[in-house]
């Protein structure tokens, strides 16, 4: 493939000089870039296809390495690599005095936290917002964390504290187990523009400090407020842990997560975006061979092609009904 966009960026400040339309080409050529390095490397597949379209829109939209992307495992991080200077490196990704798998502070400035654990990524991102708002500094910190490792009391603990402290710091969900998928669509992302926009904020803003002089209409709206983005959005708990909530918008939908990031990028106070990724659009062999969808294992010698997509939800269950089969075979003789 041709990867004219791709190899004129060398840092996120070449790609903050793309247009908007541009991006979808770009993420296009990331993806494929990533299918044919892993192909020959080695290393996390489903995950880093599938924060592909988000890491373009949060290097473009944030002020990157100055603001702070801060990755919980890390093993999304490929993309997040590639456009931050190591493109060139990634043959050696996870080989002797390679590029590491996962995000180094001493291999990248872009690198803001040194992980490979699960569920750090919202107390540590905590911890520079905190630092900044000491300092005086307007520098913006993003915690991305999955579905997976949020379920860590770890993380509920600094989304507990980072809701009472009401730090400047946002936390993005990225979902990509599809449990919510219904809430997917027109309406929801219709809401998340709207919810989180300028015009919104103020009104809300405006309003809570009016309604503060009378305590029980002050307690109704905020009520009121609560239940209806309840009723469509599936975001009570963080709301109630202090956040401010939007979502679920397409992870994959590349205008929408500009305006929506651009938005949430000037709001005050914990902010919470919950995105909807597909986890694995993945080659017609691993149809054959489900198992390598998680950690693709090294095609020695064969670069592989984008033929077609697949759910992980699909290939679970074929994986077990092959591993019976073969399991089978051998105690049957």
């Amino acid at each position: 493939m041709n990867y004219s966009l791709l190899e004129k960026i060398q840092t996120p400040v070449q790609l903050r000089q793309l247009s908007e339309r541009d991006l979808p080409r770009l993420a296009q050529e990331l993806r494929h870039f990533l299918i044919e390095t892993l192909s020959r490397t080695g290393g996390h597949f489903a995950s880093n296809l599938g924060v592909v379209e988000l890491t373009i829109a949060l290097h473009y939209v944030f002020n990157t390495p100055a603001d702070r992307l801060v990755w919980d495992v890390g093993h999304q991080s490929y993309p997040h690599k590639i456009l931050t200077g190591r493109r060139e490196k990634m043959s050696t990704l996870r080989q002797y005095q390679g590029i590491s798998g996962f995000p180094k502070r001493t291999e990248s400035p872009y690198d803001t936290f040194g992980v490979g654990h699960s569920s750090t990524s919202i107390s540590a991102a905590l911890g520079m917002a905190m630092a900044n708002r000491q300092l005086g500094s307007n520098r913006k910190v993003v915690a991305i964390i999955g579905d997976g490792a949020m379920t860590a009391g770890m993380a509920f603990e600094a989304l507990n504290h980072a809701g009472d402290t009401n730090a400047n710091l946002l936390v993005i969900l990225n979902d990509n187990e599809m449990s919510i998928s219904p809430n997917v669509g027109g309406l929801s992302n219709y809401l998340a523009r709207l919810l989180s926009s300028q015009l919104y904020t103020s009104v809300r803003e405006g309003s809570k400090h009016l309604l503060r002089r009378i305590p029980p209409v002050h307690e109704l709206a905020r009520r009121t407020e609560e239940y209806m983005k309840g009723m469509v959005a599936p975001g009570t708990l963080f709301e109630e842990l202090g956040f401010n909530y939007i979502g679920p918008i397409d992870g994959h939908d590349l205008p929408l997560l500009l305006t929506t990031l651009h938005n949430m990028k000037v709001l005050e106070g914990p902010q919470f975006l919950h995105v909807i990724t597909q986890r694995v659009k993945v080659l017609h062999m691993l149809k054959l061979i489900p198992v390598l969808i998680m950690a693709l294992v090294r095609l020695i010698g064969k670069p592989v092609k984008w033929q077609s997509q697949i759910r992980l939800s699909q290939l679970i269950p074929k994986s077990l009904a092959i591993g019976c089969v073969i399991w089978r075979r051998k105690i049957n003789g």
